[in-house]
């Protein structure tokens, strides 16, 4: 099966509302031109170095998603052109964004990465960790970043219950962050969960963004 064929039986299957992130690392810039003469847009990269070299490549009407764990000393070489990080998982790591926004003069969307699974290797905050940093004055006082909402990853796991049980528990939070009041800084529509082997369990429990790579690409 082609790339393109590929996105099309995916993006056949997406609900209109559910955003569709092709996530395109360690594959070649010919590959991610297959996609995007095939009409993809967005697109997932979990390095910086890679990002930003793939960037300086393509068209530039492509949206940019840092989808991996962000090194604070790294941010700088992205926000010229990212249009959503994701895996946002500290207050330090936002206050470097935001710093860092200020000096170009952009304001940044990002998602706040919360810990739903059971295996300790993921990253996220808790629910405590979250409370904390909405509540930060710190976080209030930032005026170049953005929440558009959350982010998460379920276990690694064939038990469909369990992802099942994870993906629900992530709603949860974010129907909870949904009813507090919005602010310049907080203003949460997306999240963004599920990938290629959990992305059908993660539409039914409710996001709006699902991060594919080896359904469309094929295995690394």
């Amino acid at each position: 099966m082609s790339i393109a064929q590929n996105l099309l039986d995916i993006k056949s299957f997406l609900p209109e509302n559910v955003t569709l992130v092709a996530v395109s690392k360690t594959k070649p810039v010919s590959d991610l031109m297959e996609a995007y003469e095939a009409g993809q847009r967005i697109f997932g990269e979990n390095k910086i170095q890679e990002m930003t070299e793939k960037w300086q490549q393509m068209p530039k009407d492509i949206e940019w998603h840092m989808i991996g764990h962000v090194q604070s000393n790294k941010v700088k070489y992205m926000v010229p052109y990212v249009k959503l990080i994701h895996g946002v998982d500290s207050l330090k790591l936002l206050k470097e964004i935001n710093r860092q926004a200020v000096r170009w003069r952009k304001n940044i969307n990002c998602l706040l990465q919360i810990h739903i699974a059971e295996e300790e290797t993921k990253f996220g905050l808790n629910e405590q960790e979250l409370e904390d940093l909405l509540h930060a004055e710190e976080f209030k006082a930032m005026t170049n970043i953005k929440i558009v909402g959350l982010m998460g990853m379920a276990t690694f796991t064939d038990n469909q219950e369990q992802i099942k049980r994870e993906f629900n528990h992530l709603k949860k939070i974010f129907d909870s962050l949904k009813n507090q009041p919005t602010t310049q800084n907080l203003q949460p529509t997306t999240l963004s969960m599920g990938m290629s082997g959990d992305y059908q369990i993660a539409i039914d429990c409710g996001s709006t963004m699902v991060r594919i790579g080896s359904s469309i690409f094929g295995g690394r």
